[in-house]
């Protein structure tokens, strides 16, 4: 995993700044601590910064293609894995091609030579790719098709910006650190927009997407999306090949020269993926697999139910670990941790926006990370399960199926993602943030895939899953990716393997609600790994600190903010109702949702701060 920047300028030599380039590379060190470089030809640079996990000392990059009379041919910088690059390479010699490495980033390099920009199809990986064709002089920018790795781009009057990170764009005097009211929207609002971001001017790469750059402009493609596509297959047969999938995916997401572990929360997601590493790695002679799971300290025997927390997940992980035989290492965070001044200023420095919405997630799965890269520089997650086979409450209540917005946006979960409520009443009318769901809503609707003769249940489910997908799912994997490259980490995320999401996608809905349960397919793909326990749990989101202290410890930090009157958040916030929330008695048990108003708050006040922004709204 790695960091990628650069500036395409058809006016202007990015070579005479030098300085410019390296510090839009330097931006991004956590994501690559381990080496930098750059290369400047014309009108092109292309920085990177390298977390080594396949071929370490032949993945340097930027990297360089040419041909006997040793003219450059092509340039690559690039984030992320090619999980099938062993048997690219060996179609690319067939092809007449030569390898000096052995990593996948001269696989990559040599399949844009030999197929251009359809290469991507090629891949089967998580990737953000910028290539320099020289031959064409010509940028071209692919993303991955689930978009698990991030890249933006800013047009500038000679061409274009572009990194894995807004901060390093905006390292760049050529962007500006304004936002307008849409941007604003997309900071406040559960709503991740393909190809949107916050910054005015700047926008992400969709996923499954090919820009062209060169001095006529800007051309987009796409290699991938989701499409409709009639399920022919049993049930048996789904079962059996959505097993024979996650078995084929793993396998190939375990490949690295570094070591490897998996993140385990004790759910059917975390703990397929677990259990089907340990086989791979007990059948290839590596070992027994390690396992890492975050609580906090003191939560069994304080733990209190809430409306989407049964139990505590700690019974759960020791009895996958006991199952299947992991050496497991649970890591237990201290509340008072995710306030630290030094964790908060790590959290906005790796999100470059306000990362709202999730509260003290944030801080705790920095500190996690933190924790396990000590330990192991990849890691195996379970991101996209709940979105791919169904196993959120809203796909399974009917007046969130049938609503006119975004299921996790109806009554019974949009609280959990309401950071609105102590913003001030005439700027939440100025920005009419229900207006603008309205429009994304639209949006999405219009790219559902149809798929002609399907009931009206499957046509209803098929929209329920596409939104999830291509919008809540995005939230997930952006979380992810910035809080583990912000120590160093690469997250790998099997579910996200385009092949299973077709294949999942299009399968009936009855297939996947078979047994009365949710993600009735993975739970029969993966029955005989795993303990009753785990087969029989319910859906449990990541674990949330109920410490009063924590929430104790906000108010102190607004107490700061109310005091120092060049706050830059004050005139956003309605000072009433923050007063309200300032007054009110601590209960024994502090729940997430009934302090997002102050990590919004807070988190605004931070970001303003730290970014110097300048709202246009």
């Amino acid at each position: 995993m790695c960091g990628i920047t650069g500036w395409y300028d058809r006016d202007r030599a990015p070579e005479r700044d030098h300085v410019v380039v390296r510090r839009m590379t330097q931006t991004m060190e956590c994501r690559g601590p381990d080496e930098e470089g750059t290369w400047i030809s014309g009108p092109i640079a292309l920085g990177h910064r390298r977390l080594s996990i396949i071929d370490l000392e032949g993945g340097k990059q930027p990297m360089v293609a040419g041909h006997e009379e040793d003219r450059t041919l092509a340039a690559l910088t690039f984030c992320g894995e090619v999980y099938n690059y062993r048997e690219l390479r060996a179609e690319l010699v067939q092809h007449g091609h030569t390898f000096r490495t052995n990593s996948d980033t001269e696989v990559v390099l040599r399949a844009y030579l030999q197929w251009g920009v359809d290469f991507a199809r090629h891949l089967n990986g998580m990737f953000a790719i910028g290539i320099w064709d020289e031959v064409r002089q010509e940028l071209v920018l692919v993303r991955d098709r689930m978009g698990v790795k991030p890249l933006y781009y800013h047009p500038t009057p000679g061409g274009l910006l572009f990194g894995s990170e807004p901060k390093a764009i905006l390292a760049n005097p050529q962007a500006r650190r304004t936002v307008d009211r849409a941007g604003l929207c997309e900071a406040l609002d559960m709503v991740k927009t393909p190809g949107a971001a916050v910054f005015s001017g700047m926008h992400e790469v969709l996923p499954g997407e090919v820009l062209r750059v060169d001095a006529t402009g800007i051309r987009k493609s796409r290699y991938w999306k989701l499409e409709a596509a009639e399920h022919t297959d049993t049930r048996d047969r789904t079962i059996a090949n959505v097993r024979d999938l996650l078995e084929d995916i793993v396998a190939r997401q375990l490949i690295s020269d570094v070591p490897v572990c998996t993140l385990l929360s004790g759910g059917l997601d975390s703990s397929t993926i677990t259990a089907i590493a340990a086989q791979v790695l007990e059948r290839e002679g590596r070992g027994r697999v390690n396992s890492f799971s975050v609580d906090f300290k003191g939560s069994n025997e304080s733990f209190e139910p809430d409306a989407v927390r049964g139990a505590p997940d700690a019974p759960f992980v020791r009895d996958l670990s006991a199952h299947v035989g992991t050496d497991h290492q649970e890591i237990l965070l201290d509340s008072g941790e995710l306030s630290e001044p030094s964790v908060r200023a790590a959290v906005l420095r790796a999100t470059d926006v306000p990362p709202a919405f999730w509260g003290d997630m944030w801080p705790s799965l920095y500190l996690l990370f933190r924790a396990v890269r000590r330990h192991s520089t990849v890691a195996l997650s379970g991101e996209s399960a709940d979105e791919l086979f169904g196993g959120y409450l809203w796909f399974h209540r009917p007046e969130a199926v049938d609503a006119t917005t975004f299921p996790w946006l109806t009554s019974g979960s949009a609280r959990y993602f309401g950071g609105t409520s102590l913003l001030d009443g005439g700027l939440r009318e100025k920005l009419d943030i229900p207006g603008y769901r309205a429009d994304r809503y639209a949006d999405a609707l219009a790219e559902v895939p149809v798929l002609p003769g399907e009931s009206d249940v499957d046509r209803r489910m098929r929209k329920v899953s596409y939104l999830n997908l291509t919008r809540f799912v995005q939230t997930l994997l952006d979380r992810k990716d910035r809080m583990s490259m912000a120590v160093g980490l690469e997250v790998r995320v099997p579910f996200c393997d385009h092949r299973l999401v077709e294949y999942v996608f299009n399968t009936p809905w009855e297939m996947k609600t078979f047994d009365g349960q949710e993600k009735s397919l993975l739970r029969a793909a993966a029955r005989d790994l795993l303990p009753a326990s785990i087969l029989e749990r319910k859906k449990t989101p990541y674990p949330a600190t109920q410490d009063p202290g924590y929430e104790a410890a906000l108010r102190a930090e607004m107490a700061e903010v109310l005091s120092d009157r060049n706050a830059p958040v004050h005139p956003l916030l309605d000072r009433t109702k923050v007063d309200r929330v300032m007054d009110r008695s601590l209960s024994a048990t502090s729940l997430p949702y009934s302090r997002g108003g102050l990590e919004m708050a807070l988190w605004l006040n931070r970001w303003l701060t730290a970014y110097d922004v300048t709202l246009d709204i």
